[in-house]
């Protein structure tokens, strides 16, 4: 087992590493490119967007390799009662769609709506070729609930579809997205070991991995290329797609919640968007509407850089992934302990982290990179009604150099020589 893990991530770590920057290359060619048109958008030069294809590559590659082996070998049977080559074939349709739709959206920006429908196609065909989850077991109490066709169908379409959307929506920093899918997939693998799942499930989110670690380098701040559309919504699409097979054996409720703790960070965002959204615009039209009111921006509103703020998100999502590995490994007393201790832990360094942060703010100065203009939070900038002791952080986006009139992201920390 541990031999095909390890080659399932190494093929698919090799092939995603060295597709990335052809990636680059066609998506320059092609026009997939994020150009910086509105406050939503935390980067300032024009982006590469077109990552994704390298990902996918990836993991295609490794994967079908992995099954031919183990096929070979007859280590895993894809084609016994658990019809496996049914379910993949559904999988590789669902992934070939998810694709498309994607690209359509890095080249031509199509609409909420048609990129939903993408998705719910994608979804269908996966369901059509039987994987889904029929069945619940409360195993404490003996209990087995079974799921009628069509409620089957549904809360697995729903599942699928909103998890990709989940991941999709995540996609507004640096190496977000592709981060916390890592993370993610690394608490599953961990999950699906403990739980004595599919070789198949395990073999899969290996290359998921793998593929993820080789284009992690290009996509963390500063990025050389974002994921986009085409590579986020695959990344959800997989993501909720692996958390149905690798419980495919036991259906226990425990077992269901685990995924849904492992992506609590994107699944808490979504929903929170959409209540948000429809609030705001008193409409369910109004889900479809982007905004800037995402978990991402409010931390970089806070004034953590996108650095600071990945890593928080990164560090909130291996929380969940632990307290998930710990609540199916030792119980939930044990998981809540480990909750707590956490919570004692961020709360001592936020403290310890805002004085730093304040004192750093009111001592550092900024200088204009074109016309060598200095900031001082001690003086600030008067003429522009900016008080004196405001950090560089604290001024309003719309302020611009008093002399040469250039944006804030022209500025660079001063350094005495």
């Amino acid at each position: 087992m541990w031999g095909d893990i390890a080659i399932s991530f190494l093929l698919a770590f090799i092939v995603s590493f060295m597709a990335t920057p052809e990636s680059i290359k066609i998506a320059h060619k092609i026009g997939a490119v994020d150009v910086p048109k509105d406050n939503r958008r935390m980067h300032q030069n024009v982006m590469p967007k077109l990552g994704g294809i390298a990902v996918i590559a990836g993991f295609l590659i490794s994967i079908i390799y992995l099954l031919f082996v183990v096929t070979i070998e007859g280590s895993v049977d894809i084609f016994g009662q658990e019809q496996y080559f049914k379910k993949l074939l559904g999988i590789l349709l669902g992934i070939i769609i998810i694709t498309v739709t994607g690209i359509l959206d890095d080249t031509k920006n199509l609409k909420a709506y048609q990129k939903l429908i993408g998705q719910i196609i994608a979804a269908a065909v996966v369901v059509a070729f039987g994987l889904q989850i029929d069945a619940i077991n409360i195993s404490s109490f003996a209990i087995a609930i079974g799921l009628s066709r069509w409620i089957s169908v549904i809360i697995t379409i729903i599942w699928i579809v909103g998890i990709t959307n989940a991941i999709n929506l995540m996609d507004g920093l640096d190496g977000l997205s592709s981060g916390i899918s890592l993370i993610s997939c690394i608490s599953l693998l961990i999950i699906f070991a403990l739980n004595n799942s599919p070789m198949i499930a395990i073999l899969v989110i290996a290359s998921l991995i793998g593929a993820l670690v080789g284009f992690l380098p290009y996509n963390y701040a500063p990025a050389k290329t974002f994921i986009g559309d085409t590579g986020s919504n695959f990344l959800g699409f997989m993501l909720a797609v692996i958390s149905i097979l690798g419980v495919a054996k036991t259906y226990t409720i425990a077992v269901i919640v685990l995924p849904i703790l492992v992506l609590g960070l994107p699944i808490l965002d979504v929903v929170w968007a959409i209540i948000r959204r429809i609030i705001k615009g008193k409409s369910i039209k109004a889900i479809f509407k982007a905004d800037n009111e995402h978990v991402h921006h409010k931390l970089v509103k806070r004034g953590f850089s996108q650095k600071q703020a990945v890593l928080i998100l990164y560090g909130a999502s291996a929380i969940l992934g632990m307290f998930a590995i710990i609540f199916f490994d030792s119980g939930i007393w044990k998981a809540l302990s480990f909750l707590l201790m956490v919570a004692a832990a961020v709360a001592l360094g936020y403290k310890n982290f805002i004085m730093k942060k304040n004192q750093a703010n009111s001592e550092t100065k900024y200088e204009c990179t074109v016309c060598k203009y200095i900031y001082n939070p001690k003086y600030g900038n008067e003429k522009a009604g900016i008080h004196s002791q405001t950090s560089f952080e604290d001024l309003p986006d719309n302020w611009v150099c008093p002399v040469c009139g250039e944006k804030k992201n022209v500025f660079e920390i001063y350094e005495n020589k």
